[in-house]
């Protein structure tokens, strides 16, 4: 009896041990993770976080997660690796022989090779229903009894990002958790289904992470992309909803597809468009393709990887911050948020399984596409010069950290040498001189199609009906001179090694002088200001000590600055040294030619207190980028004020307020104007920004003017019967209507702008600058003021625009200041920190908060 009651006693411990084995290795779904169904209510990021690292440690041979960074608010940046057990345990080498099959890495690829997916949910934080489908996509993904799954994870390694945007989502779903009724309310009037300002969908500084791919201004987009580039997938999708009456929109995507697009990446646009459309018509889903979302603007999470090499796609779902828990729709059907779930869960699967189930030929399309970048790039120019000589070494040093991040080889001529190229400041084909210290992007290399579409003199267009922009060439952008050469230049060994600036010998320099002309001289100012350090600025071009120095510069003085406790020359010195800006010293305020530095043409800045108006009526991207230009990009304080309790701030305590874009209308009120105006009289200085100066325009004490538009001429009368006009020739086609109001748009185009460099305004630039003009609203000519940045006749540069637009923009005016009793107001028709990557513009607007007026 006794053995057989140990072997019974055994048998069942070993029971209870499978039993208790079988426990621990079912996963929870996310329902039984998060406490209710997916669809039930909306997720905090920190749940998702929670889950994330659950799936992790239950099933670590499926899935790796790594935070790869943090947001502006300190939230954390997730990506999650997903393999069958050999792979994961192989992911560095996967990603090495990913490179090497690019060209970026050198040596032979080592072992069998998968192909790479990945997909990006929640890039806009309001549409927040992609991060609820990634959930369910993981946990469908590393269930052990999802066979499926098993079968495309032998051919793929999928990495996902399951939200690119966690401030921007946590904004949403605070707000909706507040406003909410208890089970979601469908009516499309309940208080849920309207955001309040600035919304959920930008970042903490408001900017629109999908329009970031490509410039990378913003730190979610910098450490994703790092990251991105360390594995140049074969497919990137990217999760989106839209407006709420709209069904689900899939590849292929519609014309205009830029040129440098493959036929292979547009074959397969329709390739995965059919594994969609398999899931989508199997469950009697509705949904649209080749309408609305085009593939040309370089910065989409569609684009820029498509530009990188892969089947870049945009998946949109109807809904967004509207639609809540439940909206009901005009044609009276409920959409829910567990309808918006299944939707884009159904995507994914779909993707993931064409990344798997075409996975040859996406591994072998891939190598073809480096193949043909490095040994025959397309376009019909084969290398890029930009000049050292005379330009912006601050500028340049921007340009070639940006050429770094996005793993764009360059490097000196290393000799003088002749070419044929297109001159991007006088948009002509000219002979060019190539000095040996100049940079040089030559077009064969791993990266050219990147670099053909970011350097190209212009876009050309297959079809005018675009989504964004239709220009953004990057010497403008940078301010830089530059050449498109038509034959091949290649660079000397090694990349373009930093100017050392000159070492001072002067121990107790009568004074340091800084030359003004690039956004770190900026943050230079910015810096001595918060220092207490004293510091004038040259109205005019000065010579001493054999050099020249231009308007604008800055003068450091012994004089004024002995106080304070601050060690002077340490400070000044180690200052210039952390901004890299080239300082000198001299021994002496006399100037062989100009103003002394005691004269009144040498001006003391007083350091701005600045105000920064934000709130309902505001455009929230327009705020967003300038406030994100002094706390980010210059690290100077400004106090941000709000439109809802604007009249109560006592305005004198500041000394620049800043209106962004927007409509002023319920915030700038009759009385609140008055004391504007009045604050501007006593001293201060007000500076409107594209729609702000459109709304001051033609208002009283205010010298802005609105262009008129000029009425057509009317057609001759006819002689004779014969040439009668045709009555139905002019009849306008309703099917045209999108097109034909085309002619009074400009869509994103650069235009050349001829400055006043005598104006504080304008200093740091030469006679022109390159503006990204926006919109054909244009102004007159200012009588009572300084006209510093006009568009004249034959001024565009390139990018789309209207016939009736370009007319319209000549003859205007771009920005200028208006002097109103001891203060001055300044007009800025175009906004120079538009999406945060127009480098030359940021001294323009650096002018207007610390020089105009002082």
């Amino acid at each position: 009896m006794i053995p057989i009651l140990k072997r019974l006693i055994t048998f069942v411990l070993l029971l209870l041990a499978v039993q208790v084995a079988e426990a621990q290795q079912k996963l929870k779904t996310p329902a039984e993770f998060l406490g209710y169904q997916l669809g039930e209510q909306f997720s905090f990021h920190a749940q998702m976080v929670d889950y994330l690292n659950y799936l992790a440690a239950q099933a670590p041979n499926r899935l790796k997660v790594e935070e790869y960074g943090k947001t502006y608010e300190g939230r954390p940046l997730l990506l999650a690796y997903v393999a069958n057990d050999e792979n994961l345990q192989r992911l560095e080498q996967i990603r090495e022989n990913n490179l090497r099959q690019a060209g970026l890495l050198p040596g032979p690829v080592q072992g069998g090779q998968p192909s790479i997916v990945w997909l990006s949910y929640n890039v806009h934080g309001n549409e927040a229903v992609s991060s609820e489908a990634v959930l369910q996509v993981l946990y469908d993904l590393v269930n052990p009894g999802n066979a499926q799954a098993k079968q495309w994870l032998q051919n793929t390694v999928l990495l996902i990002d399951p939200c690119v945007n966690p401030d921007g989502r946590e904004r949403y779903v605070q707000w909706y958790k507040q406003t909410q009724n208890r089970w979601g309310n469908p009516s499309p009037h309940a208080w849920e289904h309207f955001e309040p300002w600035p919304g959920g969908r930008p970042n903490h500084y408001y900017f629109d992470l999908n329009r970031d791919w490509a410039w990378q201004t913003q730190v979610e987009s910098k450490q994703r992309l790092a990251l991105y580039n360390s594995w140049l997938p074969q497919v990137h999708a990217d999760f989106h909803e839209m407006g709420v009456e709209s069904p689900y929109y899939f590849s292929p995507a519609a014309k205009p597809f830029h040129e440098s697009i493959t036929p292979f990446q547009r074959e397969f646009q329709n390739t995965i468009g059919d594994y969609n459309r398999e899931y989508f018509d199997k469950n009697n889903w509705l949904y649209y393709t080749r309408e609305n979302f085009d593939l040309l603007y370089p910065s989409y999470g569609d684009t820029w990887p498509t530009y990188n090499g892969a089947i870049g796609m945009t998946y949109e779902q109807g809904g967004s911050g509207r639609a809540g828990l439940a909206y009901k729709k005009q044609d009276g059907d409920t959409l829910t948020l567990t309808d918006r779930i299944a939707h884009h869960h159904a995507a994914s699967l779909a993707t993931i399984q064409a990344g798997s189930e075409r996975a040859d030929q996406l591994k072998q399309e891939f190598r073809k596409y480096y193949e043909n970048n490095l040994k025959n790039p397309a376009g019909a120019y084969k290398a890029f010069v930009f000049k050292t000589e005379g330009g912006s070494a601050g500028n340049l040093r921007a340009l070639t950290e940006y050429l770094d991040r996005q793993q764009i080889s360059y490097g000196y001529a290393g000799r003088s040498t002749r070419a044929r190229g297109f001159n991007y400041a006088t948009g002509k084909e000219e002979n060019v001189n190539v000095g040996q210290q100049d940079i040089v992007i030559s077009m064969y290399q791993p990266k050219s199609t990147l670099i053909k579409v970011l350097f190209e003199p212009a876009s050309k267009l297959e079809d005018t009906l675009t989504y964004d922009i239709t220009s953004w060439a990057l010497p403008y952008a940078f301010g830089l001179q530059a050449y498109a050469l038509r034959t091949r230049l290649e660079p000397a060994a090694g990349k373009v090694a930093p100017t050392e600036a000159k070492a001072i010998t002067i121990e107790k320099p009568y004074a340091y002088l800084a030359r003004w002309n690039s956004l770190d001289d900026v943050k230079f100012l910015a810096e001595l200001m918060q220092a207490k350090i004293k510091v004038r600025m040259a109205e005019k071009e000065f010579e001493t000590d054999n050099q020249t120095y231009g308007s604008g510069t800055l003068i450091i003085t012994r004089t004024g600055n002995q106080g304070g406790g601050t060690d002077l020359d340490a400070t000044v010195r180690a200052l210039a040294q952390k901004h890299q800006v080239n300082l000198s010293a001299t021994t002496t305020g006399f100037v062989s030619s100009g103003s002394d530095f005691g004269s009144t043409n040498v001006r003391y800045l007083k350091a701005p207190r600045v105000a920064l108006l934000a709130g309902e009526g505001v455009s929230a991207y327009s705020f967003g980028e300038a406030w994100h230009f002094f706390e980010q990009q210059i690290g100077y304080p400004v106090t941000v004020l709000g439109t809802a309790y604007f009249q109560q701030v006592p305005l004198h305590e500041f000394d620049v307020l800043i209106l962004p874009g927007g409509n002023y209308s319920q915030v700038l009120t009759a009385q609140a104007l008055e004391a504007v105006k009045d604050w501007v009289r006593r001293g201060g200085k007000l500076i409107a920004l594209e729609g702000a100066a459109a709304w001051l325009a033609d208002k009283k004490d205010f010298s802005l003017k609105k262009k008129e538009t000029e009425t057509e001429e009317a057609a001759p009368e006819a002689k004779d019967k014969e040439e009668t006009p045709d009555p139905y020739k002019n009849l306008r086609v309703y099917g045209n209507r999108e097109r034909e109001s085309l002619a009074e748009e400009v869509q994103g185009s650069i235009f050349r702008v001829d400055l006043d460099k005598t104006h504080p305004l304008a200093f740091g630039y030469g006679d022109t600058y390159y503006a990204l003009v926006r919109s054909a609203d244009t102004f007159e000519f200012l009588k009572d003021g300084w006209n510093v940045g006009v568009l004249k006749k034959g001024n565009y540069a390139t990018g789309f625009v209207g016939t009736k637009a370009k007319a319209k923009l000549q003859d205007a005016l771009i920005m200028g200041t208006q002097p109103m009793g001891r203060g001055q107001v300044v007009y800025m028709a175009d906004n120079p920190l538009f999406r945060g990557f127009w480098q030359n513009g940021k001294l323009l607007f650096s002018n207007a908060v610390f020089l105009v007026g002082q």
